[in-house]
């Protein structure tokens, strides 16, 4: 009956622990999308990032809200994954290699457009 008593208080402890979710943060991010396939493609990527629990572009503002675990990752991080996907991350200029590979009504001298 002991025995039954160790485990149920255990089983019941670290269940508390286990339900806890990480702490987060949220950045928001201007980058340089003009359609919804950037939209699809920015969060795609953000989404396999270590760190990023979920990111939603707006592209009237072309503002891309993210949210992380500031334990794994870090705003300067998230600029920088935006950089390599091929665009401009507030300050943090796009990889031009990756921005080259972007379709071309994706890139920075298109003009906006709807889809």
């Amino acid at each position: 009956m002991k025995n039954l008593l160790f485990i149920l208080f255990f089983a019941i402890v670290f269940n508390g622990f286990a339900t806890e979710d990480p702490p987060t943060a949220e950045v928001k991010i201007k980058t340089s999308a003009v359609c919804g396939m950037c939209k699809k493609r920015i969060e795609r990527d953000l989404g396999v990032s270590k760190g990023i629990v979920g990111s939603t572009l707006n592209l009237d503002d072309k503002v891309v809200t993210v949210k992380y675990n500031p334990k794994k990752t870090s705003p300067e991080k998230i600029k920088k994954a935006i950089s390599k996907i091929g665009y401009d991350a507030d300050e943090v200029v796009a990889d031009q290699k990756s921005h080259d590979a972007l379709p071309d009504c994706c890139q920075k001298t298109a003009a906006p457009h709807k889809d």
